[in-house]
């Protein structure tokens, strides 16, 4: 059984104080080692602070973009090499709002995706539509133009460190949420797209969901077929929101 993921994305929240303080509370309600793998994607200016702390697997620690070159003239940029020297393990790549706010390509993910690859960082690829996109009837056509731009730069063996978000942009920080047949579907596109390349790499990648994500919804949402966890925004915030979805997450496959 593919282990799933419960993975925070704070966007551009929290100091160091209030990283490390989150980080702390969260390490006192996880008792045991979690059944799902935990993923805190902090800014680069905390990661230092709680991603080289005690040594541990229950809590594991991303970036949320990298750079494609390791270093040179790119004044503002984090390199995947600096990330690994925070301490960090993932990185998020090709988030809606880097594609869509800050005018990220398919080509410069696939760069990030590989690069962070080859420096030994494990990628969080988002892909999703816009609410045009889906509404033009062109979802399948833009998860698989993103897909194979990544692949394209890289082998598909890669894909064997990252995981898959889907996040229709519609539902990101809107209080939308995508249906379950509109999920379901998104989700199927993507595992039946790496079927095509790879079969025993498609039985095994996770690939989550991620738009709007909160405790109220978060049951129903890991029930749906292909959902392997999520990327959590806004609700991520909170020690015991996050840990209520991640604590869902867990209770379900239990159950299965």
């Amino acid at each position: 059984m593919r282990k799933p993921v419960s993975a925070a994305n704070w966007k551009m929240h929290k100091t160091s104080g209030e990283a490390s303080a989150f980080v702390e509370e969260l390490r006192s309600k996880i008792l045991d080692e979690p059944q799902v793998d935990i993923i805190l994607c902090a800014s680069s200016t905390v990661l230092f602070h709680i991603g080289t702390g005690p040594n541990e697997s229950a809590i594991q620690f991303g970036a949320q973009n990298c750079h494609w070159e390791n270093e040179g003239a790119f004044t503002g940029e984090v390199s995947p090499e600096m990330i690994l020297d925070c301490g960090a393990q993932w990185v998020i790549v090709g988030h809606s709002e880097r594609r869509h706010l800050f005018g990220e390509t398919d080509e410069d993910v696939a760069r990030k995706f590989s690069a962070a690859v080859s420096a030994g960082l494990r990628p969080i690829l988002c892909i999703g539509e816009t609410l045009d996109e889906r509404q033009s009837g062109s979802t399948s056509e833009v998860i698989k133009r993103q897909l194979s731009a990544v692949i394209s730069q890289t082998e598909e063996e890669a894909f064997d460190q990252a995981v898959i978000a889907y996040e229709p942009v519609w539902a990101i920080g809107t209080g939308i949420t995508a249906d379950t047949s509109q999920i379901e579907e998104a989700h199927q596109i993507i595992r039946d797209f790496i079927m095509n390349k790879d079969e025993k790499l498609a039985t095994e990648i996770r690939i989550l969901y991620g738009g709007s994500v909160k405790p109220g919804n978060a049951a129903e949402l890991i029930g749906i077929e292909g959902v392997d966890g999520f990327l959590v925004g806004g609700a991520s915030l909170s020690v015991d929101s996050f840990m209520e979805i991640t604590q869902g997450i867990s209770d379900h496959y239990d159950k299965g």
